[in-house]
C-alpha cells in the first residue's frame, strides 16, 4: 500500500514491545503504518539494537545535559526529518512535556500494564504496577492502550486485555504474562487503528 502513516517508536530500555510491533509489522498486521524511526532516550538501550536487526533507523536522544525543552527540539528535529505522523510510546521512561503533547495531539499512544483506571498515575510503570496488583489480591489484570494528553494516562482508552492473575504469581512472572497476553497483542492493534485513520483522512 502506498501512503501508509509514518510511525515513531519511543523506547527507554530492552525493546520487548518495540520487537512485538517490528515482528507484527512484518507479518503484515499493520498494513496502514509502518515504522520508520525508534527513538531511544538512552543511547545504550537493547532496543536500537533491535531496531537495526529489523532494517529500521534508530536514533538516541538523551535527557541527561539537556533542557527539557532541548530535548523536545531534538526529538521533533527527528520527527520532522522522518516526516512522522505519529508516535507510539513503548517503555518510554523520559517524561514529555505538556507543550509537546498538544503538538501531537492525537497522534500518541502509550501503553500501561494494567487496566486504566487501576494502578495508574504518577510513579506507575513497569514493575511498579505488577507489584501493586499483586499487593492488592485482584484477581484480574491487562493492559491497556490509550491516547496520551495533558494529564496522563488521561487519553481516550483504544483497547484493554484482560489477563488472569494466578496463585503464585510473582511481579516478574505476571509482568511476562501481560505482555504476552496483552500487550504484544494490542499494540501492533491499535497501531494499526491511529495508522488506518490517519491515511482515510488525507
Amino acid at each position: 500500500m502506498l501512503n501508509k502513516a509514518r510511525i515513531a517508536v519511543f523506547v527507554s530500555g530492552g525493546g520487548t514491545n518495540l520487537e512485538a510491533l517490528l515482528k507484527a509489522q512484518e507479518a503484515g498486521q499493520i498494513p496502514h503504518g509502518e515504522i520508520v524511526l525508534v527513538c531511544a532516550s538512552n543511547e545504550k538501550a537493547y532496543a536500537l539494537e533491535r531496531a537495526k536487526n529489523h532494517g529500521v533507523d534508530g536514533v538516541a536522544v538523551s535527557k541527561k545535559g539537556n533542557t527539557q525543552e532541548a530535548f523536545e527540539e531534538a526529538l521533533n528535529k527527528y520527527l520532522k526529518d522522518y516526516q512522522i505522523d505519529f508516535i507510539i510510546l513503548a517503555g518510554f521512561l523520559s517524561i514529555l512535556s505538556e507543550n509537546f503533547v498538544k503538538q501531537w495531539e492525537d497522534r500518541i499512544i502509550n501503553v500501561h500494564p494494567s487496566l486504566i483506571p487501576s494502578f495508574c498515575g504518577k510513579g506507575m510503570y513497569g514493575l511498579k504496577v505488577h507489584e501493586a496488583a499483586l499487593e492488592k489480591g485482584v484477581k484480574v489484570t491487562g493492559a491497556t492502550v490509550h491516547m496520551v494528553n495533558e494529564i496522563p494516562d488521561g487519553g481516550k482508552i483504544l483497547l484493554q486485555k484482560a489477563v488472569e492473575i494466578l496463585e503464585g504469581d510473582t511481579p516478574e512472572v505476571l509482568q511476562r504474562r501481560v505482555m504476552e497476553q496483552a500487550e504484544w497483542i494490542l499494540l501492533p492493534q491499535a497501531a494499526e487503528q491511529v495508522a488506518c485513520s490517519i491515511v482515510e483522512k488525507r
